[in-house]
C-alpha cells in the first residue's frame, strides 16, 4: 500500500488529535467572538462577495481584451 509508508499507526492517531482538538478550538473560539462578529462584521458576506464579483468580473474582462 503507497498510503501505509506515510501514514504509521502513530500518524494516524496524531492526525486525528489534531483534528478534534483543531475544530473543538476553532468552535470555542467563534462562540466566545460571536457577539464581535455581529457588532463589527455587519453584512460583512454581502460586501465580500459584491467585491469578489467585481473583481471576478474584471479580471475576465481583461483577459477577453488581452485575447488570452
Amino acid at each position: 500500500m503507497f498510503l501505509s509508508a506515510f501514514f504509521t499507526p502513530g500518524r494516524i492517531v496524531f492526525m486525528i488529535f489534531f483534528i478534534i482538538a483543531f475544530v473543538s478550538l476553532m468552535i470555542w473560539s467563534y462562540r466566545k467572538d460571536s457577539d464581535n462578529h455581529n457588532r463589527y462584521y455587519k453584512n460583512a458576506g454581502k460586501k465580500v462577495f459584491l467585491y469578489g464579483g467585481l473583481i471576478l468580473i474584471v479580471f475576465v474582462i481583461v483577459r477577453l481584451l488581452a485575447g488570452h
